[in-house]
């Protein structure tokens, strides 16, 4: 077993990771309409939210997704024509609107979900499950960071 490190310091190492990530992020803009034509990444992730916030303001979207507003608020115009989106009155605060999927919305995101769901268990096929748990570990550790 070769227990030399497989790059020769730390920068090295985060030099690369900057850059394998950066592929990943091209990589999945890319691949977004390919595995579902209807939703580009960035709208697919901002339905996603709404979806998993149960709703939303589109100020947290913004936040959430380190976008400026007027991407943000293009996007939701986008889902709102394509018929994904509703905005509602806030009950709690009536002079906001809090977005919310439709029903056509949460079939969309499902099946853009599966999509997504059979391409990474496609791309992982080869790797055996305890590399698969420590990179879904690594990932969790590293967005967390970034959450803080």
């Amino acid at each position: 077993m070769n227990s030399e490190p497989a790059f020769p310091g730390r920068a090295d190492a985060i030099e690369v990771i900057q850059r394998e990530l950066t592929a990943f992020a091209r990589r999945a803009r890319g691949r977004a309409s390919e595995l579902h034509p209807e939703l580009s990444l960035v709208a697919s992730s901002i339905l996603d939210l709404v979806i998993e916030r149960n709703g939303c303001l589109a100020a947290d979207l913004a936040g959430h997704f380190h976008l400026d507003k007027s991407t943000v608020s293009r996007q939701v115009a986008a889902l709102e024509r394509d018929g994904y989106l509703e905005r509602e009155v806030d009950r709690a605060n009536r002079r906001n609107l809090v977005l919310h999927a439709t029903t056509e919305g949460k079939r969309v995101a499902r099946a853009a979900a599966r999509s997504r769901a059979a391409a990474f268990t496609e791309r992982f096929q080869d790797w055996d499950d305890a590399d698969v748990e420590r990179l879904a570990g690594y990932l969790v550790r590293y967005n967390a960071a970034d959450a803080g």
